[in-house]
């Protein structure tokens, strides 16, 4: 190919020749040079490339590092020798990627964050899940056996359609597997024998449980990314500390990358804080930490070396690998371990502010990377799972109650279990701020993870015939079908899509009405959820329209009609916005040579459209299916891939048994998402009277309910025995999704409110369910971030129970009106799992904080963290124990003062004392008096007051009618 400013000369073959007929006639002049078997007609070619070579100019831009061969080549390079010997060849290699290549455009960027997600899906979890399996189960494999493992793996369209990220993360919707190939390894290395420059395949040797490093990179609609991860079996504390100093310069590294950054200072950096910090680590640390990457797998021009004075740009992408090599282990476990290398590779993009890590989904934590076999009572015990197990059973023995009476319960706190609790709390919460900081010290997931907000655009008809024909009149027409008003604007029909308008209000002035149609527009609500962005800041925008008549009564009709048709957009806007989340699983691949095994007479929740009754549950090759007699397309299939939970609950305490699957993505069930799916049968058959049997004449006392207990009792106890059966059939079909049977721990269950009735809620080994009426609960303990009591005081006879996951952008979980009598259990309950957690007196609004915690996570983890609750916690201890102490003091000054005021203030008082005084004096003198004494004086008070003649003269008068 040759490029001139006038013409592109292209020399090829006539098979690629049809395929460049295409660009023929566009733009840009092209010329496509047709290379066939005669010889003579191919000089002539070349020829005429040379001649146009000279005729441009004296230099020519050629790439030195190019070393094509080939017969095609050579003849070029003979002809090019004989006829360009004064042209001067420049490298043009930098300039092409700093104008054409280095800086990315949108397209580009979706293309490069896919490969690194497909990169990210292919290490974690496969290569982890693979690699720990084999060191769990002490195989030998070879490196090269484990590396086409996963090389194999990009073919399998299985593992694309149901892979799941770190961090619930997810593929895009539009991600095309079809797409990807290797451009490095899959690589792995063990056992001493390390290249970090990725020059070497997988070679032949065993794994060695020590360090492993595992590198790769694939490239997504031509783009590529790399990754590389570095795990620790067993590492003893020196390859722990330098570990985590690496972890500290790549995030340095990290850090220090943005828009007009010189090449070699992010090199410098990194290198003076391994001389500062860690000095005999120098001599181990890579030439480079990293180089540009794009449509090549690696930029030869954009190496980030300490000579390279390139400056970075917003949009780039780089591969940033930070490395030591060789270094010597002090504490060797056997000859393979006497010398390690650690790595750590991500693919980013640079932009104004820190970096968007494409790969960062991968862990790079210590924690993460570290798995110990040898020492499992110092190291690590057991999986995760297990070890939840245990402590909760340790719990359940402790905290069954004898009676549910408050009266005869001991609700004395046990301060030996209270003070271990709160020293193990103090550890967690210590904990999770560590974990927070290190989580969010650097993240960008803001930056490039969240929609950002784009200016929204609705087309209402592609041509000009497609307007309704009501347009011709010149009046406002209201277009149902399309969602659009046509407006009549400067004597021409203007369509508005529905979503474009605000509202529209209908007013009157004497004999005219106006109508008034308000538009959406940016900078109209600043800070509210319907505010438009700028695209462009030059753009004019209508704000609104006002039309006037004298038809009042057309104008309110179209007010209503612009009204109703704004709310049916909004409600399907919402719809679709709740079935965002909803997958579309793969078919269920059906047991054809065999009967499935089944499960019948069983129903379903959600129930299904139409009379309620049993179907049957059939397992299959890769799912469930629930089929209803009813109709054979009345039929729920679940994928094991989409199954998170498997529970079983039996009819113990209860009217039904129970399987229940809680799914990993929303399913489509009718109209409606869903996420839990149930079969149950009730445990209870119907009652019926048997007042007249034969069994009657001939039975004296309660044989018969005796009877009739036993045989319910058996009949629990059968249906729990076939649901539990069918439940582990479940999960030995779906091992390979590694699914497992989960039982409510009914013991340590407790009373609460999570939504609006009041339920009972257990613990299982991985869960906190409710399952036994719908709407189910289903919290995952390992999404917990943190927990909150709520309402904890003294006279209060419930406390709430709030639930923050670690996913900030998921509303917090409520469990409300929780009997007090069960603080004690729930606080035990969530010490045994690990769960920190704080208390308060009051409710909290959880949207307000959380609204802060999503803002600036960052600056949230910067100020503490849930450290606030934990202070409103301590202070509410505090202050108790303050009250109990404290004794009431007051000075003499403060006496006196009070005093004086007492007596301006009180008027009351002092007149009340007064009189109290005078009746006193009054009741010494007249201690002595008899009755006849007092009835004189009291005659005496009457004459005086003129009632005695009063009295006189009702007696005559009762005198004269006698």
């Amino acid at each position: 190919m040759l490029l001139t400013t006038d013409t592109l000369y292209i020399l090829t073959t006539q098979k690629k020749a049809k395929y460049l007929d295409q660009i023929k006639g566009g733009r840009f002049p092209v010329e496509v040079l047709v290379k066939g078997k005669d010889a003579a007609e191919n000089e002539r070619h070349f020829i005429k490339i040379t001649d146009a070579i000279k005729a441009a100019g004296k230099k020519v831009g050629v790439l030195t590092k190019d070393t094509s061969s080939g017969p095609f080549i050579d003849e070029w390079k003979k002809i090019y020798a004989d006829n360009c010997k004064d042209v001067e060849q420049v490298e043009i290699a930098p300039a092409l990627s700093t104008a054409a290549f280095s800086v990315k455009d949108e397209a580009e960027l979706r293309a490069m964050r896919s490969s690194s997600k497909a990169c990210v899906a292919l290490l974690t979890p496969y290569f982890l899940d693979e690699m720990s399996n084999i060191l769990d189960q002490d195989k030998k494999i070879k490196h090269s056996a484990l590396a086409d493992k996963v090389y194999n793996k990009l073919e399998d369209e299985n593992f694309w359609k149901s892979v799941q990220l770190p961090n619930r993360q997810k593929l895009p919707s539009d991600f095309d597997p079809e797409q990807l190939d290797w451009v490095l390894g899959p690589i792995v290395q063990s056992g001493g024998k390390f290249d970090l420059k990725w020059q070497q395949d997988s070679d032949d040797e065993i794994l060695h449980p020590g360090i492993i490093i595992a590198a790769m990179g694939l490239r997504y609609k031509s783009y590529c990314s790399q990754i590389a991860r570095t795990f620790m079996v067993d590492p003893n504390k020196s390859q722990e500390s330098n570990y985590k100093f690496l972890l500290s310069v790549h995030n340095m590294i990290l850090k220090g990358i943005r828009d007009g950054v010189v090449v070699k200072d992010v090199y410098s950096k990194a290198l003076g804080l391994i001389k500062s910090k860690k000095p005999e680590l120098e001599k181990h640390f890579l030439k480079n930490v990293g180089y540009g990457i794009g449509l090549e797998n690696k930029d030869p021009t954009l190496v980030l070396n300490a000579k390279n004075q390139r400056t970075l740009r917003d949009g780039m992408t780089l591969v940033i690998t930070t490395g030591f090599s060789d270094i010597q282990n002090p504490n060797p476990q056997d000859k393979n371990s006497k010398t390690y290398s650690l790595v750590l590779t991500d693919t980013v993009r640079v932009t104004a502010a820190e970096p968007v890590v494409f790969t960062g989904e991968a862990p790079v934590e210590v924690d993460a990377t570290s798995f110990f076999f040898k020492d499992e009572d110092e190291a690590q015990p057991t999986p995760k799972k297990e070890k939840r197990d245990s402590r909760v059973g340790a719990v359940a023995t402790k905290n069954i109650t004898s009676t549910r009476l408050r009266s005869e319960r001991n609700t004395a706190v046990d301060d030996d279990a209270e003070k271990r609790r709160r020293a193990h709390q103090k550890e967690l919460s210590a904990k999770k701020q560590a974990e927070g900081l290190a989580k969010y010290a650097e993240s960008t997931a803001d930056q490039n993870g969240v929609e950002v907000k784009k200016f929204k655009r609705f087309e209402s008809y592609k041509r000009d015939n497609q307007f309704p024909p009501k347009v011709r009149d010149m009046g406002i027409v209201i277009d149902q079908k399309n969602a659009t008003i046509v407006l009549p604007v400067m004597g021409r029909p203007v369509p508005f899509h529905v979503n474009t308008i605000k509202n529209a209000s209908k007013s009157d002035e004497g004999e005219w009405s106006f109508l008034r149609i308000n538009f959406l527009s940016p900078g109209q609500g600043v800070g509210r959820k319907d505010d438009q962005p700028f695209e462009d800041a030059s753009a004019h925008f209508v704000r609104s329209l006002t039309f006037r008549s004298t038809d009042g009564d057309r104008y309110t009709d179209i007010a209503n009609q612009i009204a109703n048709l704004k709310r049916e957009a909004v409600k399907k806007e919402q719809e679709k916005k709740d079935l965002e989340d909803v997958i579309e699983q793969d078919k269920l691949v059906e047991i054809r040579n065999r009967r499935p095994a089944v499960l019948d007479n069983v129903f379903i929740r959600p129930a299904m459209e139409g009379k309620r009754v049993p179907g049957k549950v059939e397992i299959h090759q890769n799912g469930l299916r629930y089929q209803s007699p009813l109709s054979t397309t009345q039929r729920v299939d679940i994928l094991f891939s989409n199954v998170r939970h498997l529970f079983f609950q039996p009819c113990e305490h209860e009217l039904i048994v129970i399987i229940h699957v809680h799914l990993k993505d929303p399913i489509l069930f009718g109209k409606k998402k869903t996420k839990d799916v149930q079969f149950y049968r009730e445990a209870t058959d119907i009652q019926f009277d048997e007042t007249g049997n034969r069994k009657r004449k001939y039975r004296y006392g309660d044989e018969d309910e005796f009877e009739a207990e036993q045989e319910e009792r058996r009949r629990r106890n059968e249906l729990d025995r076939l649901f539990k059966s069918f439940a582990d059939k479940i999960a030995e079909a779906g091992k390979n999704e590694g699914l497992e049977v989960d039982m409510p721990l009914r013991e340590i269950g407790f009373n609460g409110v999570p939504f609006r009735s009041n339920v009972y809620i257990q613990p299982t080994t991985e869960c906190l369910i409710q399952i036994t009426e719908p709407p189910f609960m289903v919290i995952t303990l390992d999404d917990i971030e943190i927990a909150h009591l709520e309402r904890v005081q003294y006279g209060l006879k419930n406390f709430d129970l709030v639930f923050i996951f670690k996913d900030f952008t998921r509303p917090p979980a409520h469990i409300n009106t929780i009997p007090v009598e069960s603080l004690e259990d729930v606080k035990e309950f969530l010490d045994s799992v690990n769960i920190a957690y704080s208390e308060g007196p009051l409710n909290l609004n959880w949207s307000v904080i959380m609204k802060t915690v999503t803002a600036d996570t960052h600056q949230f983890f910067l100020d503490g963290g849930w450290g606030f609750l934990q202070n409103d916690s301590d202070e509410e201890g505090g202050s108790d124990e303050e009250e109990e102490e404290s004794a009431f003091e007051i000075s003499e000054s403060e006496l006196d003062v009070a005093s004086e005021s007492s007596e301006e203030d009180s008027d009351f008082d002092s007149n009340a004392s007064a009189e109290a005084s005078d009746e006193a004096e009054m009741s010494d003198e007249e201690e002595g008096e008899d009755w006849d004494e007092l009835e004189k004086k009291a005659r005496k008070r009457d004459r005086e007051s003129g009632l005695e003649e009063e009295d006189n003269k009702k007696g005559a008068k009762k005198q004269k009618r006698r």
